[in-house]
């Protein structure tokens, strides 16, 4: 697995390096020093993984990956501070180590990835599974309430953490799946990914509007609108033309 190092202090990297040599399975393929370098690097090397501090000069961690596109790199943060470790895993963090790094927390984190086998793999659905075509109907549950939700009529799915808010007719469950998950059994061929937290229905657009920096705002029949980073934008403007 490829790991990029981010981290404004060499003396913090220097020692990840040394941990993760006992852990033949990383391969450190560079380090950034703050976000903007990171941004760069994740977008040239396209890590697996990314051992990342939170405070850093300008942009702070969080704010880096709100500008990384999907399909997001894995994220064990490393830091010395322990009061963002809530929000830590709203990104669907890995781990969250506190520095300096314990080996044995390191070692535990890595342990974690390898149990879920969260090794980078294409976007294809699961072995045995197949994608679900628009008149498929699947089963949806949310505490007492069940759904048999055709796919066709499911607008949006948005990532809350390691959990995905459903929206369909007036309903919006939230299921106890992520959104990459969810996003592995869907033809992409009829949904899109929008940005870091959403996935919409191609179908279900009804209109589109040039928005800051080179984006695009697109309006979902219903009235919802969902961003589009110039990247997706890019990708979008790619999907629907002649």
């Amino acid at each position: 697995m490829k790991a990029l190092l981010i981290d404004d202090e060499r003396l913090a990297r220097n020692e990840l390096r040394r941990l993760l040599k006992t852990h033949s399975e990383i391969e450190i393929i560079g380090e950034a020093v703050d976000a903007a370098d990171a941004l760069s690097k994740v977008e040239a090397l396209k890590p697996d993984l990314l051992f990342l501090d939170i405070q850093m000069p300008g942009d702070d961690g969080f704010m880096l990956l709100e500008q990384l596109e999907p399909p997001l790199p894995l994220v064990i943060f490393t830091t010395a501070y322990d009061q963002f470790a809530v929000k830590a895993f709203e990104f669907n963090a890995l781990d969250y180590l506190l520095k300096p790094v314990d080996p044995h927390r390191l070692t535990g984190a890595l342990d974690k990835l390898r149990a879920n086998r969260f090794i980078a793999t294409p976007r294809v659905a699961p072995a045995g599974l197949r994608r679900l075509a628009p008149e498929d109907k699947v089963f949806v549950r949310e505490g007492e309430h069940c759904w048999f939700v055709a796919v066709k009529n499911i607008r949006l799915l948005e990532s809350e953490g390691n959990y995905t808010r459903l929206y369909f007719e007036e309903q919006k469950p939230q299921l106890f799946r992520s959104l990459t998950a969810m996003e592995e059994r869907l033809d992409p061929q009829h949904f899109f990914r929008a940005n870091r937290k959403q996935v919409i229905n191609l179908a279900w657009v009804e209109g589109i509007e040039p928005w800051f920096s080179g984006g695009l705002l697109v309006k979902l029949k219903g009235g919802m609108k969902v961003e589009l980073s110039r990247r997706q934008a890019q990708d979008f403007r790619e999907r629907l033309s002649l």
